[in-house]
């Protein structure tokens, strides 16, 4: 079993998750050692009188993307842990 949930880790981690926000304008993909891969902007989102909605847009962008990784690990390890210990990862 300590195999197949080693194997199961490696295989998160090197999973990658992508999410956009403000309709596309930022798009942000991390790996499942939850770093950030990339982090595209388009140019038309920076706006220097609004900065702060830019900075809403990355926050949401990397914010999902976590939360896809985390979840997407936290389903994988409750499928393989023993019954009765589901929701201890």
């Amino acid at each position: 079993m300590q195999q197949q949930m080693e194997k199961a880790q490696e295989e998160l981690d090197a999973k990658e998750y992508e999410a956009t926000s403000g309709g596309g304008m930022v798009t942000c993909r991390i790996n499942g050692k939850r770093e950030i891969v990339s982090l595209s902007i388009k140019p038309e989102a920076v706006d220097p009188d609004d900065v702060e909605m830019l900075q809403d847009m990355i926050i949401a962008a990397v914010n999902e993307a976590l939360r896809q990784g985390e979840e997407a690990r936290e389903q994988t390890m409750s499928a393989m842990a023993p019954k009765g210990m589901g929701g201890m990862f």
